[in-house]
């Protein structure tokens, strides 16, 4: 296994680990928690795998072209086995189960529409905070990213159930469908969301900047000096 698919694996496991202790815990700040969580696993990971820990910021690099078509499905599985084991601890240290699910009386389209605005922001903050030209080699990449998720948590998560990643839904839902005979009636909406919504972001991020191919001369260059765009130009990894 490459470090940076086990890297993507023990980043999202203690993301999601987080994410069911504070949730059963029903901690006000759980939140904050949360996203203090992403921060300091992005930071612990972003030289590595680029610390993306959810399959639709995988989906928004891709699409950016700042990761290769053969790593998708690895990064994805890795994602989705660190959730399920996440959800396998949080059971053995608690006797419980978690699982998000819309607030009462949210209608199925809203909920969607959360995940998929929520994880828009969030995809569309790591690929300018982290993978921007003007962006590179920043320090503050972490703390933006994981602030989005605070951001999102208090105010959408009450609505949704504040995933905003595929891998928050499948590992709990699934561990809480087979361990507690949970529903498995919402999973849909935390993987066809976030991924519409990392989409959206990567197509918006490409209209953001707009970047010269690979070879063709910066047009700014001063008279009599080229500059060449390089075309293995590699930006920071979130």
């Amino acid at each position: 296994m490459k470090m940076a698919y086990a890297t993507e694996l023990v980043g999202t496991y203690f993301l999601v680990l987080t994410v069911g202790l504070t949730s059963l815990a029903q901690s006000p700040l759980a939140p904050l928690a949360i996203g203090c969580s992403l921060m300091i696993m992005v930071y612990m990971g972003g030289h590595v795998s680029g610390a993306h820990y959810n399959p639709a910021v995988t989906l928004a690099v891709w699409m950016r072209g700042k990761l290769d078509a053969a790593d998708v499905a690895p990064y994805w599985i890795a994602q989705l086995i660190g959730a399920v084991l996440a959800a396998l601890t949080v059971l053995y240290l608690t006797g419980k189960t978690f699982a998000p699910a819309p607030g009462t009386d949210v209608t199925l389209g809203r909920a969607l529409a959360v995940e998929t605005i929520f994880t828009f922001a969030l995809a569309l903050v790591v690929l300018n905070s982290a993978t921007a030209r003007q962006t590179e080699k920043n320090s503050f990449y972490g703390l933006a990213i994981g602030f989005t998720i605070v951001v999102a948590a208090f105010a959408g998560g009450g609505i949704s159930g504040g995933a905003f990643n595929p891998a928050v839904g499948i590992g709990p839902i699934l561990i809480d469908g087979f361990a507690s005979h949970g529903t498995f009636a919402n999973l849909w909406l935390y993987i066809v969301g976030p991924l519409v919504g990392g989409a959206l972001a990567a197509l918006f991020f490409r209209a953001q900047n707009p970047e010269p191919e690979p070879g063709v001369a910066i047009p700014s260059a001063p008279p009599g000096e080229e500059r060449v765009q390089p075309g293995d130009y590699t930006a920071p990894r979130p």
